[in-house]
C-alpha cells in the first residue's frame, strides 16, 4: 500500500469489498484493497475505470478518516428531509379531497384526481404550507404519488417492481 496508515489488514478490505452492499463503497473497497496487494496506482486505474488523481484522493482519504471515508459521503451530510415529511405528507392528503383554490374539475367519487391536482397546484399548495415562495413541480409531483401510493415500493427499498420480483 502506498505510505500511510493501514486501518484495515488486505483480508478485512477484501471482505468489505466482497461483502459490500452498497455499490459505491464497494467499488472504493476494491481501491483501497489492490493498492494494499500491491498494485500501482495506475494498475488500479485501469481495473477499476477512476482516474489516478481520484484514487489518490481516495487513499488520502482513507489513510487521515479510515474507513468511515470510504463511500458516497453524501448520504452522510446531515441534511434530513426539509419537504416531503410525514405531517405535510398527511395534511396534503386531506387536501387533495378538496377542489384546489383555483377550481379545477372536482368529482366526489374521486378522492384524488391527478388532473384536478396536477403537479404544479400540489407544490404551489405545499409551498403556502411550508412558507416558502415556490416548490419545483417535481416536488408536487412526488408528494402527489407518495399520498396516492404509486410510488410506496419505491420509499420500502429502494428497489423496481422487477426487481423486488426476482
Amino acid at each position: 500500500m502506498a505510505a500511510g496508515y493501514e486501518h484495515l489488514s488486505v483480508e478485512e478490505l477484501e471482505a468489505r469489498y466482497v461483502g459490500c452492499q452498497d455499490a459505491i463503497a464497494s467499488r472504493h473497497f476494491q481501491v483501497i484493497w489492490l493498492l494494499a496487494r500491491g498494485h500501482t496506482v495506475s494498475q488500479v486505474s485501469a481495473t477499476t475505470a477512476f482516474g489516478e488523481r481520484w484514487i489518490e484522493q481516495l487513499l488520502a482519504r482513507y489513510n487521515a478518516e479510515g474507513v468511515d471515508a470510504l463511500g458516497d459521503l453524501r448520504r452522510r451530510n446531515g441534511a434530513s428531509a426539509t419537504i416531503l415529511k410525514p405531517e405535510l405528507l398527511a395534511k396534503l392528503r386531506g387536501r387533495l379531497g378538496e377542489p384546489p383554490p383555483d377550481g379545477g374539475l372536482y368529482d366526489l367519487a374521486v378522492a384524488i384526481d391527478r388532473q384536478r391536482w396536477p403537479s404544479r397546484k400540489v407544490a404551489n399548495w405545499m409551498a403556502g404550507e411550508l412558507g416558502l415562495v415556490s416548490i419545483a413541480p417535481r416536488r408536487g409531483w412526488r408528494a402527489g404519488s407518495r399520498v396516492d401510493g404509486q410510488s410506496k415500493a419505491f420509499r420500502d427499498s429502494g428497489l423496481s417492481g422487477a426487481a423486488k420480483a426476482r
